[in-house]
């Protein structure tokens, strides 16, 4: 169910069996706007009494359901977001913030309510719900599909590093690192808001949007991927990448810090400065051949098997209504 659902996607869900219910709504904006503007305008669905359990995986949707899985308050990413936004962007968000962060609050109370269960999709995600006293009643990481995302050779060309570029990236610090004499190619879909600098530099190539068999051998030949992020949950490219061999190297904070184990299938850094050290001594230095199998040994923990069976066992629970073991999170300063 949504409020809108492209053609060819319908499809695609119907010929898997799925029943598709949209609202046929109309939008007026695009891109990251659209979803800001279907939150804005949220709808509330009453789910058919025949459906034994309901999943809400939506950020613009009320509806009483069994589930809820939750992806991170929307106002928590903009502010994590906003040293990096246009100028535009920038003053919109400033001028709108105290209004967006109360609705942002009042919809997440709603969906609490309206849930029986309250699932993160990582820790660092619990605990941004916990900051606004939402309790988060278990974690389930999101799944990849390592017989999709697998090593595409094993005599990796290392001849450049992998990045995504996107609303999430720190450009500033992706541009000083490729000044250094790094050969960067950097893939995202939202290739018109990449800054004019990063366009310029030598030394990134622009892909824009890839395919998965296309991202599969960029990550399977990359010495390693590059993921320099101002706001992520929890992270797939981090994943995809460990599952192609290839080790991460990204910040030791929110959700890439559950997933990259430090020194072991990437580098965890504690900020910017170490960031660009860094880059430039794997560059130079490269690193032992074993990270590419712990690399592997690591993302078979969130291939879709497995976490297939965590949500089955959530949603056997769910139906008996019998209730799950509570989780226990750090506490918030």
């Amino acid at each position: 169910m949504s409020q809108t659902i492209n053609e060819k996607v319908a499809k695609t869900l119907e010929s898997q069996n799925f029943e598709v219910l949209t609202l046929n709504k109309h939008f007026y904006s695009s891109g990251s706007l659209l979803t800001l503007e279907a939150w804005l305008r949220t709808s509330d669905f009453q789910a058919p009494e025949k459906n034994p359990i309901v999943v809400n995986f939506s950020q613009c949707f009320l509806a009483n359901t069994n589930i809820y899985y939750a992806q991170g308050p929307i106002t928590l990413a903009l502010d994590d977001m906003y040293p990096e936004m246009k100028k535009a962007h920038k003053f919109a968000y400033w001028l709108l913030r105290r209004f967006l962060v109360k609705k942002d609050k009042e919809f997440v109370r709603n969906l609490k309510a309206k849930s029986k269960l309250f699932i993160a999709n990582s820790k660092f995600c619990a605990t941004m719900y916990q900051r606004w006293g939402i309790k988060v009643d278990k974690v389930i990481y999101p799944p990849i599909d390592c017989k999709r995302f697998e090593p595409r050779t094993s005599h990796p060309s290392n001849d450049y590093v992998l990045t995504y570029v996107g609303k999430e990236t720190k450009y500033s610090i992706l541009n000083k690192i490729a000044n250094f004499g790094i050969n960067i190619k950097a893939f995202g879909s939202k290739s018109r808001d990449i800054p004019k600098k990063i366009r310029k530099n030598p030394n990134i190539e622009i892909l824009g949007k890839v395919t998965d068999i296309d991202l599969v051998g960029l990550f399977s030949n990359a010495l390693y991927t590059l993921f320099i992020f101002t706001h992520e949950p929890f992270g797939y490219i981090p994943v995809e990448s460990m599952a192609c061999a290839t080790p991460v190297l990204t910040y030791n904070k929110q959700g890439p810090s559950e997933s990259v184990i430090s020194n072991k299938t990437g580098w965890l850094v504690e900020n910017d400065k170490e960031m660009a050290d860094r880059a430039i001594r794997i560059w130079k230095k490269g690193y032992s051949t074993k990270i590419r199998k712990y690399c592997l040994e690591r993302a078979s923990e969130f291939d879709r098997k497995l976490i297939g069976k965590k949500w089955l066992n959530v949603l056997e629970l769910s139906q008996k209504n019998v209730s799950i073991e509570p989780m226990v999170l750090p506490k918030i300063a």
